[in-house]
């Protein structure tokens, strides 16, 4: 008996609930961080003259950073802003990769070819 009214406790101690508005709130502006770091990142590879590899090196790098800093702005407590940690890291990585692409390319044949 006493043990069926332990596992009811920890029940209720386990049970979180989300604000549907406040998690796409969330979600739209981690969005427009790496968009906007996408760009960034991209015109930077492009006017460095970075080709091949080392430009799609240097866009995993950014995005491990960007990832690495908005960790450190939740802090610890990132569960209370983020269902998971994975899915900054993962979520969006093609689209923000074709925004990069795109600066990219287009800086580096305004600065590098003639």
């Amino acid at each position: 008996m006493a043990e069926n009214k332990e596992s009811k406790e920890t029940k209720f101690k386990e049970l979180v609930s989300y604000s549907e508005p406040a998690l796409r709130n969330n979600s739209s502006v981690v969005e427009y961080c790496r968009t906007s770091m996408s760009a960034l990142s991209g015109c930077t590879a492009g006017i460095l003259g970075l080709t091949g590899l080392s430009g799609f090196i240097f866009y995993i790098f950014s995005v491990l950073a960007l990832w690495g800093l908005l960790l450190f702005k939740a802090g610890n407590f990132w569960q209370k802003y983020f269902l998971n940690r994975h899915s900054l890291l993962t979520g969006g990585f093609f689209s923000g990769l074709f925004t990069y692409v795109l600066f990219w390319t287009f800086l580096y044949g305004m600065v590098h070819v003639y």
